[in-house]
């Protein structure tokens, strides 16, 4: 190779390197790639050569940042700017100036822009399904919803409503309207408590009314970046007045049983909810709710398509009702917030 060319190729090394985030660690190791963030104590480390590398904080002797990044420190000052380390220890360079502290000062790291992991931050869900068909037979499906949730790292407050409508022939099929709110906070990783509280009716069902109210214990039995298993367990109240006066309305205490399960990736979410709720004053006196959906993101990643299956049991309905009401749907989903 001529000197021109070793020249040339030292120099797109070198240059490469600069462009580039730099790791060492206390066996010796020298990682170059990007600085992606650092939570919990373990530093996650994006290379072209093995994806991601998760590499204990405490391990970490040298980080060198080619770009601004946001950091937080144990004093809870948050900054961003890039990072450099120095005999004097690790520096932060941001447009305000230049800060020296040390590694294990920065409880966490993440890209400049993106979300706070310490800040509560809303998302809103508003969806649609209006369906229709005249001629031969004429019907009209309306199906409307809004949802708003706030997440903090350790907790999570969810309000939401939804009417359903369904008329074939001039017949009402659905007549169901429901708000409620469901608040879930953590008590240690893996294990929370939650309270959570819907109003609605069922005109279909006879319930001109119902409330139910519950509380409990939430655990994790699955919890990683796409799957998410949750099983709840609490007591609650069960209050549903029918239209029919001659029909006794439900209101005694119950048992609340839950099943929440979310697998996400990248194109896709599966999400199945399960809920059971037996009465104390007759166990023979329960509802059942289950809804299933598959959802995917359209071209425009703040819209998703939906399709799902719904059911709804009372084991005990007023008479002529069947026990049972199983809806298919698909629905546009329009999501925004952070």
């Amino acid at each position: 190779m001529s000197k021109s060319c070793l020249a040339a190729a030292l120099t797109f090394l070198a240059l490469s390197t600069l462009r580039a985030d730099v790791v060492e660690t206390k066996d010796g190791s020298h990682l170059v790639g990007k600085l992606a963030k650092i939570d919990s104590g373990v530093v996650t480390f994006t290379t072209s050569y093995a994806g991601d590398i998760t590499i204990k904080q405490s391990e970490i002797v040298s980080l060198t940042t080619d770009h601004p990044i946001s950091l937080r420190l144990a004093s809870g000052t948050r900054i961003d700017g890039s990072l450099a380390t120095s005999p004097a220890g690790l520096q932060v360079a941001s447009p305000e100036g230049t800060i020296t502290t040390s590694f294990p000062k920065v409880t966490s790291a993440w890209a400049v822009g993106s979300l706070d992991p310490l800040a509560a931050h809303w998302r809103y869900e508003a969806t649609v399904d209006i369906n229709g068909t005249t001629g031969n037979k004429s019907q009209l499906g309306t199906d409307v919803g809004f949802g708003a949730k706030r997440i903090a790292p350790s907790d999570e407050l969810d309000l939401y409503t939804a009417y359903n409508r369904q008329v074939s022939e001039g017949v009402k099929s659905a007549d169901q309207f429901k708000a409620g709110i469901d608040f879930t906070d953590t008590i240690v990783d893996g294990t929370s408590w939650f309270v959570r509280d819907e109003a609605g009716f069922d005109r279909i069902m006879d319930i001109r009314f119902y409330e139910t109210a519950a509380a409990g214990i939430g655990q994790d039995l699955i919890k990683n970046d796409i799957d998410t298993l949750t099983a709840r367990v609490g007591l609650a109240y069960r209050y549903d007045a029918y239209s029919v006066a001659t029909i006794p309305s439900v209101n005694s205490a119950a048992a609340d049983f839950e099943l929440n399960h979310d697998l996400k990736t990248a194109n896709w979410e599966l999400v199945d909810k399960i809920t059971f709720l037996p009465a104390f004053s007759n166990f023979s006196e329960y509802i059942a709710t289950q809804d299933s959906y598959f959802q995917i993101p359209l071209k425009n990643p703040a819209w998703k398509l939906r399709v799902g299956l719904a059911n709804n049991l009372n084991n005990r309905p007023p008479p002529g009702i069947k026990k049972i009401d199983t809806t298919y749907y698909t629905r546009l989903i329009l999501d925004w917030g952070k």
